[in-house]
């Protein structure tokens, strides 16, 4: 069985909003995310900023009681997924329960349960901390408690491999669909660590952007005055459903999942490979899964963490897989505006890369006053571009080399099933 993967739902909650149309519009009017640290006192710290959610309201999707026991990163992913399945119209009932699934890619977890718990285990002894420790604290509990609040039995698991994370949830996802073990899934990305050990942690690397006195511009992608990535927090979460499932029920489709690629560059523990070969090859396996060619791509939604060496590198594996062909894609960094989400980049910018095939809106990257050295592609620079895009390219690269691409391509609504539900993001879009 080789099923066809559509994306017919999303659930966004980024430092630019709670849920897409917030996230989008701000997107793609080139807003940034980016501000001071509120959420502990970081006066000592070299970074001083992050990309913190502010209208996020726990008990909107928990019940009270629960909310205030739930770690962020948690209550994140369930919130987007909760809108994902709702922009889906997708049932989740006994009928079908055990053939809807959930995969979430996460990075650390609860890391700020552990550090309180840790705080209180060194001042106050071992029997004051927490019952809900282990569980605030184990990254696959985004999965757990999709899976116990929606009602998902199907495959459950969570991916951990940094940055690349939430691509590989998805990817993962998309074969299980392929292979049918489910006919739909939850699936993205989620982390939320903004905390004083992430932040001085990533300090004490140099990784992070120092410029505290222009938060805004701080994440600066592809150039030459970047200076580090910035910490940001969130969750992004699709619907993914066999096509002909999805086209049975009408369902709006926003795009078709048609690639994976996953490599590791065998190089560094943090540093990604110099010639992009690595990347590169995680690429062109997405392509030859997709069984597609490089000419096929309109549009790369690029890792572009703002710093020195993934920009330049990512740029060389761009270069190495589209040779000639590459100066003329657009590519475009949202960590310019989100900051880096971590373990949950792959999934906002999964559902960012559906939303531009669907809205035919590419976002910008921001910040881009002065391109870097080597750094000379059509990066969208500062405004929102309307263009066509059948296919479109994802990447998420993480520490220890590990490489992620997805590939979607545009599905014609014309083929869509005559009921099929119409998306609802503003007129904004309907304007361009």
């Amino acid at each position: 069985m080789d099923r066809r993967v559509a994306v017919t739902g999303i659930g966004l909650v980024t430092p630019l909003g709670t849920g897409v149309n917030k996230t989008w519009s701000a997107l793609c009017s080139g807003k940034s995310g980016i501000s001071r640290i509120s959420r502990f006192d970081s006066s000592d710290f070299k970074t001083t900023i992050a990309g913190e959610i502010k209208d996020f309201n726990p008990s909107d999707f928990l019940p009270k009681k629960e909310a205030k026991r739930t770690e962020l990163f948690i209550a994140y992913a369930v919130a987007a997924s909760r809108m994902a399945i709702e922009d889906s119209g997708l049932i989740i009932d006994s009928n079908r329960a055990d053939r809807i699934g959930v995969v979430t890619g996460c990075g650390l977890g609860g890391l700020t349960t552990l550090e309180t718990n840790h705080d209180i285990l060194k001042k106050k002894g071992p029997g004051r901390v927490s019952p809900f420790l282990v569980p605030m604290m184990i990254g696959n509990m985004a999965a757990g408690m999709i899976s116990i609040h929606l009602g998902a039995k199907g495959p459950n698991s969570n991916i951990a491999t940094a940055c690349a994370a939430g691509t590989h949830a998805i990817g993962d996802s998309f074969n299980i669909i392929k292979r049918g073990d489910a006919d739909a899934m939850i699936t993205g990305g989620v982390d939320s660590l903004i905390t004083p050990m992430c932040i001085a942690g990533f300090n004490s690397m140099k990784a992070l952007s120092t410029r505290n006195h222009e938060p805004e511009k701080a994440s600066r992608p592809f150039d030459r005055d970047r200076d580090g990535f910035v910490v940001g927090e969130g969750s992004g979460m699709l619907i993914l459903e066999s096509l002909e499932k999805a086209l049975d029920r009408g369902a709006t489709i926003y795009a078709e999942v048609c690639g994976f690629g996953m490599s590791g560059d065998g190089y560094h523990m943090t540093a990604p490979s110099p010639d992009g070969e690595g990347a590169a090859r995680c690429m062109m396996s997405a392509l030859d899964n997709a069984g597609i060619t490089d000419d096929h791509i309109d549009y790369i939604n690029a890792h572009g963490t703002s710093t020195p060496m993934n920009d330049l590198y990512e740029t060389r594996a761009i270069k190495l897989v589209f040779k000639d062909r590459a100066s003329s894609i657009p590519i475009s960094s949202t960590k310019s505006m989100t900051g880096h989400l971590l373990g949950g980049a792959g999934g906002i910018e999964t559902a960012f890369t559906a939303l531009t095939i669907h809205t035919g809106i590419i976002p910008p990257t921001i910040n881009l006053d002065n391109p870097g050295d080597e750094c000379d592609l059509d990066y969208v620079p500062h405004t929102s571009r309307k263009q066509a895009i059948n296919y479109a390219m994802t990447n998420s690269f993480g520490f220890g080399g590990t490489n992620a691409s997805l590939i979607l391509k545009k599905w014609d609504i014309k083929k869509q099933h005559p009921h099929s539900r119409q998306n609802s993001l503003p007129g904004f879009f309907h304007s361009w």
